[in-house]
């Protein structure tokens, strides 16, 4: 997993409360068994329409936003049913981060397993970066957990356990890997002759 630390990018307003992860990553698209891929249906009913051309009312059509990596978003983001796809599908678009009012646990914690940093503020807070031009960067650091956007600064929370998975980049199996010479070792001494 790639560490995330300190992040500088562009935002998109997508202030809508309660997406769940079927507008997300609708259940159609839950046949592939890898993490690729799934971002090209990222918000597939809105981004696109019947003859799947793209929805030119849509937010993440407008050119503008093209290059932005941070989506800025209502309540209660990711509820629903609890497919990682959701995560996959948001980092396979490209996002780093997705700032929202709340989270359901469940997509909080696909997405910290991931590596998609979500940050919890308040509305008045997201109002403000949902109003920055396009152009406009800001820069969430990590480590501080604060959003910066020229001289405001915001605050967010984060649980020490995940901080510290998402700024070292390790998911479960770069944890376990730690571990790799005393595993090896135990294998050594308790794995039978004939097995080896």
């Amino acid at each position: 997993m790639e560490a995330f630390t300190v992040y500088t990018g562009k935002t998109v307003p997508f202030m809508n409360d309660n997406v769940d992860t079927d507008q997300i990553i609708p259940k159609s698209y839950l046949k592939r068994v890898d993490k690729k891929g799934f971002g090209e249906f990222l918000f597939d009913d809105w981004r696109y329409l019947t003859d799947r051309t793209p929805n030119p009312e849509f937010v993440l059509n407008y050119p503008e936003y093209g290059d932005a990596t941070i989506l800025i978003s209502g309540d209660n983001f990711g509820s629903g049913s609890s497919r990682e796809h959701a995560a996959w599908a948001l980092m396979d678009y490209g996002f780093k981060a997705v700032i929202a009012g709340s989270f359901s646990d469940i997509f909080y914690m696909n997405a910290t397993k991931n590596g998609l940093l979500p940050i919890a503020l308040p509305k008045a807070a997201r109002k403000q970066l949902a109003a920055l031009p396009a152009t406009a960067e800001i820069v969430i650091d990590l480590p501080a957990e604060v959003v910066r956007s020229g001289r405001n600064v915001w605050s967010f929370d984060i649980d020490a356990t995940w901080k510290d998975k998402l700024v070292n980049g390790l998911d479960e199996i770069g944890i376990t890997l730690q571990d790799d010479e005393l595993i090896t070792a135990y294998e050594n001494e308790k794995v039978p002759d004939y097995w080896r």
